[in-house]
């Protein structure tokens, strides 16, 4: 099972990821506390979904706007971002709503393609966690918190910018 990076440390992944074409039977066959399911499964079939006793997080691809959850992104532990591409960056944004415009204050998990050069970035859009990828190497990728020691801009983090905070 993959591992998650939590407070610039490697610790256990206690969250089941189930992929986008999972159907909701198999869902509800799976055996598990915890699991992050795409959101259109939960929008689809939320009353089954409810009924299993499971605890849900959602995971939206970079395509899906976070604003389909509406008012109801806080009944959530845990929502994740899909990065399918270092190359597509829609999830930044869409962290940064979910903070900001919603005021999400759970998990906020990057999920897909983590690069270690994007961390630092994404830790100031407002995420909490990274889903370190199988084939990456966990000590390279937390060397990646460290490449910048302030930012200029506002960030989620740092709301105000630099040359305010002087």
């Amino acid at each position: 099972m993959p591992k998650l990076i939590k407070d610039a440390q490697v610790i256990s992944n206690n969250w089941h990821l189930v992929e986008a074409d999972t159907g909701i039977d198999e869902v509800l066959s799976l055996n598990a506390d915890k699991l992050l399911i795409p959101v259109n499964l939960w929008l689809e079939h939320k009353t089954q979904l409810k009924e299993t006793g499971a605890e849900f997080g959602l995971w939206f691809d970079s395509s899906q706007s976070p604003d389909l959850l509406d008012e109801d992104a806080n009944n959530f532990p845990l929502i994740a971002l899909n990065y399918p591409s270092f190359r597509d960056g829609r999830a930044y944004s869409y962290a940064a709503i979910l903070r900001q415009q919603a005021k999400y204050e759970g998990d906020l998990c990057a999920i897909g393609e983590i690069l270690r050069d994007q961390l630092s970035y994404m830790l100031s859009c407002g995420f909490s966690s990274f889903l370190v990828p199988d084939d990456a190497d966990e000590a390279l990728l937390l060397s990646g918190f460290h490449d910048f020691s302030e930012n200029y801009q506002s960030t989620v983090l740092k709301p105000v910018p630099l040359f305010r905070r002087r």
